[in-house]
């Protein structure tokens, strides 16, 4: 099952350059730093998006799942996951790049 917030991810490996897990094949995507900076801040801005469409879908079916409009309460409560998830994986992520940022800093100083 692929986590919807890594699709970005898994749609670079199949061009090539990273595999689904993330790492980079030997002698592959050997891009300029600008086009890898550039492709790592689209991946992030498009999990962003996507997490935060998860959270409004997740939103949407608890309010008809309260007002009785929604057939099925499993529809809501697979989305609750996946957007509970999702969070859980950006957060986890930005936890990540932050110790990154404050530690380069503390080896500048």
């Amino acid at each position: 099952m692929m986590i919807p917030a890594l699709d970005g991810i898994s749609a670079i490996g199949a061009a090539g350059a990273v595999t689904p897990t993330g790492y980079v094949r030997p002698g592959e995507g050997t891009a300029p730093t600008s086009d890898v900076s550039g492709a790592f801040g689209s991946i992030l801005s498009g999990a962003v998006d996507n997490l935060d469409g998860l959270q409004r879908t997740s939103n949407e079916l608890a309010v008809r799942a309260v007002t009785g409009d929604l057939d099925d309460v499993h529809d809501y409560t697979i989305a609750s996951s996946q957007a509970k998830a999702t969070l859980e994986l950006t957060a986890a992520v930005r936890n990540k790049a932050v110790d990154a940022f404050t530690e380069i800093m503390r080896m500048q100083a």
